[in-house]
This record gives structure tokens, sequence and C-alpha cells, in this order.
């Protein structure tokens, strides 16, 4: 299989050795180089990284790579070699390997991080008492307009509490063509009808919400796979604060 996941990083890092992996070089438009690809050549949105976050470079190679199967990862997080315990001295070895992933794909075209777990509130909710209602509910609004099938889909966010977050895959082309075209279409729909009235980072965060509209919609197949993590906030620290929030918006704070 003809395999490249791109490693989205905006600073040094340490980075796989595998030449699977594509180290790329996020919002590199105006800024010295880190020695790896940038994704300001070709065709690119890197000027828009500061509202887009990794999706620069997931758009970079939307537009300028051709695989069998393509991927985002980053810096921080990767898939998760198959069948092994994280040890804390040794985690590179724990990143998936090409021949982990290629099995992986003989199971689904599509491979997704486990989902998270919010447990009190729904995707919806934690994203309102997060950042600003009204932004997800223009999302819900570009949807109906141009993707109506989809609406469903959309509507039940407001009672899972379970997502794929990261904006961490690997899929076939077809499908990581699909999802792209139909991912920037609804995001570049969404900053023109905003107009620079947002939070910075906000297409990063609104679309970590809306791939799994996309793969319910489109009833896409795919198989789940932990991740390793490095340096990330702790979940017992991120899981205060999501209470924290939740006890915000009870009191109208």
């Amino acid at each position: 299989m003809e395999i490249k996941i791109v490693v989205a990083t905006h600073k040094q890092a340490a980075m796989p050795t595998d030449d699977m992996y594509l180290p790329l070089q996020v919002g590199a438009d105006g800024k010295l180089g880190l020695g790896i690809q940038r994704d300001d050549v070709g065709e690119n949105i890197s000027d828009k990284n500061k509202d887009y976050c990794e999706l620069t470079g997931l758009y970079w190679a939307w537009k300028n790579l051709d695989y069998e199967y393509l991927g985002l990862v980053h810096y921080r997080r990767y898939f998760k070699r198959s069948g092994t315990m994280f040890r804390r001295n040794k985690p590179w070895a724990q990143i998936a390997s090409h021949s982990d992933i290629e099995n992986l794909l003989y199971m689904a075209p599509v491979i997704l991080p486990k989902k998270r777990n919010y447990y009190i509130e729904s995707i919806y909710n934690q994203y309102a008492h997060a950042h600003r209602q009204r932004d997800l509910d223009m999302v819900g609004e570009v949807i109906r307009e141009k993707y109506p099938e989809c609406a469903k889909s959309f509507d039940s966010l407001k009672s899972k509490t379970s997502a794929h977050m990261f904006n961490m895959f690997v899929m076939r082309k077809d499908y990581f063509d699909n999802y792209c075209r139909w991912l920037f279409d609804i995001l570049f729909s969404l900053e023109e009808k905003l107009q620079g009235r947002y939070e910075p980072r906000l297409f990063g965060f609104i679309s970590e919400r809306l791939l799994d509209v996309w793969l319910e919609s489109r009833r896409v197949p795919y198989v789940e796979q932990d991740i390793v993590a490095f340096g990330v906030d702790n979940v017992f620290i991120k899981g205060a604060r999501l209470v924290g929030r939740k006890i915000k918006a009870g009191l109208g704070v």
C-alpha cells in the first residue's frame, strides 16, 4: 500500500523515522523554515493557519499529494502500535509503523482515534460552553443550505456525548478527497458568513465536531485505534476544566 501520513507541526520537534510519515511545517507562510516540508508551497491556505490550525496541513496534503492512502497526525499525537503497552521511557517505540497502519487498512478504508467521551454533556453543549454557540449554529445553517442530507447527523451533536476528536485519521484517497471537499466547502462558507468576526483557531475547533457528521451521513466504514500522546494536558485536568465550565454555565457566569 502507498501510504503517506502528514505530521503537522509549527516548531522543531522529534519525528518518526518511518518514511510513511511526512513532517510538515504548518502555518509556514512568512516564517523561517524548520528544515522540513512547508505548507506554503503549491496550492495552499498556509496564511490561514491562526484560524485553521492543522487544517492548513490537511488542505496542503489534499491539493499536493497523490497516494493510495493519506492521513494527518500531530507532532504530539500519533496512532499507537497494536498490542503494545505505553512505556514512558520508550514512547517512540509505540508509534504505528507502515505495517501497523496497513494491517488496520485491510480492516476498513478509514482509521480514526477512539472516541473521546464527555459523559456529562453533549458534543454541542461542550462546544457552547468552551467557545461561542452561535458559530456552531451557523455551521448548522451552512449544512442545511449546502448539504441538507447531513442535517440530521449534525443535529445529533445535541444528544451525543462522544466524538472522534483531534483531527487525526488515515483514509483511502477517494474518502480523503470526499471529506476534504465537503469540509472545506463548509468552512469557507462559514468564514464568508462570519466576515472575520470569530475567535482564533475557530475552524480547527469546528472541524473536530464535523468529522462524525460526515462519517455518519456518508455511512463511512472505519476502524478505531488508540493513540500515543506526548506532552498533552493531563486528562484529569481537562476533566476539571470541563466540570468548571459546566458549573459556570449553570450559574450564568
